[in-house]
Formats: structure tokens, C-alpha cells, sequence
């Protein structure tokens, strides 16, 4: 049953018998907390927008699961950005929308490329296809709408630019950002010890390269 809620307050839903979702719009705050300190009979967070999935030890954890995560919501202070590690990826740009939004944004290509560059950006939350993240941190006039039709193939490695977000195509799928430029870098390979090169709260920069 959910916890009562306000405003402030995180809102609790399970997901079978040992998961639990949190709803609370410091769901990225809650999540570097508990990266930094775990909380007693959680085994997993997974962050989305302003939620959080708890995978438990066991059912019997809910309550005092739910009971420990709202005492760390009231003592939490605003985190600071980018409190993770910090991942650069090499961008050769000129994807087939990068002169439409450099038109939207009001910059000709190189400065919207530099604009761009120099973006501190954050994983917001993994989604959609193993290895997307959600970058969040985009300047207003570097936000882009998402095209009114999705294109039925985007090639993997596309930079894309969707409302306020960018992000890394890791395959070949369908999508509807913008595209603005490719990268080498591999988001998603099975064979590493960790497949996926990058956590929410890690700290990214897209770098111009020939």
C-alpha cells in the first residue's frame, strides 16, 4: 500500500514481492546517496525520472526500507552535479541535423559545435536500449525537438540531441532525436567486465574530433 504523500514526500508503489519503486523529484540525489551510503536490505537501486526501483533482500525489508528512505530524503542536501566519474567521448561532428540545429539555436556550425563541447553534461539514467544513457545538462538554446516522424534506422554511435537531453545511440535502432555527429566509443559490449561504460551521476563531455 503507498505511503502517504505530499509534495515533498516520496510516494512508494511495490513491484512484486522485492522491488519497490520511490517516486520523488530528488530521485537523483536519493540514488547518489545511496551509491555512497546503501541502505540495509537493499541490494539494487535503478534510477529512471524521478524514480527509483529498490530491489530488496526480501519482502519483509519493504517497511523499513520505505521508513529509511524517507529519513535520508529529510536529511538530504542538494547534490552537487556530476558527483560520478568523468567520461569524454570523441565526437566527429556533421550528422544530418547538425546545420538545422545550429540554425535553431541561432549559432552557425562551429559555435554550436563548441557550445556543444563545452556542455557539462550528467547520466541522468539508463534507458531505452542497453547502454543509453540520458545526458542531462543541456543549455536552453542547445535543446532540440525530437523529429515529428522517428527515423526507422539511426546508426550506432550517433550523437543525438531530444527535448533536454542528449545521448548516445549504442546500436543500430529506430529513433527521433537529431543527429549531430558519430563516435567510435562502444556503450555496449558483453564481452568487458563492466559492459557499459557509464553510471548515473557520471560526469560527460562531448570533444571535437577531425
Amino acid at each position: 500500500m503507498p505511503a502517504p504523500s505530499g509534495p515533498d514526500l516520496p510516494t512508494f508503489e511495490w513491484l512484486g514481492d522485492a522491488a519497490l519503486t520511490v517516486r520523488t523529484p530528488r530521485a537523483r540525489e536519493l540514488y547518489a546517496s545511496l551509491r555512497a551510503q546503501p541502505l540495509p536490505g537493499v541490494q539494487e537501486a535503478v534510477p529512471a525520472l524521478d524514480l527509483l526501483t529498490l530491489l530488496l533482500d526480501a519482502p519483509t525489508a519493504g517497511e523499513a526500507v520505505q521508513e529509511a528512505v524517507a529519513a535520508r530524503l529529510a536529511t538530504l542536501t542538494p547534490a552537487p552535479g556530476g558527483s560520478g566519474r568523468r567520461v569524454v567521448v570523441p565526437v566527429t561532428f556533421g550528422g544530418p541535423d547538425l546545420d538545422w540545429c545550429a540554425a535553431h539555436a541561432g549559432l552557425d556550425r562551429a559555435a554550436f559545435v563548441a557550445a556543444l563541447c563545452a556542455a557539462q553534461l550528467e547520466v541522468a539514467f539508463l534507458g531505452f536500449t542497453p547502454g543509453f544513457a540520458f545526458l542531462t545538462g543541456l543549455p536552453e538554446p542547445l535543446r532540440m525537438p525530437r523529429l515529428d516522424a522517428p527515423r526507422e534506422r539511426v546508426p550506432a554511435g550517433s550523437v543525438a540531441l531530444g527535448g533536454p537531453w542528449a545521448g548516445v545511440y549504442p546500436r543500430e535502432t529506430p529513433g527521433g532525436w537529431r543527429l549531430v555527429g558519430r563516435t567510435a566509443m562502444n556503450f555496449f559490449d558483453l564481452s568487458r567486465a563492466a559492459p557499459v561504460p557509464w553510471q548515473p551521476g557520471d560526469r560527460v563531455q562531448f570533444e571535437a574530433r577531425a
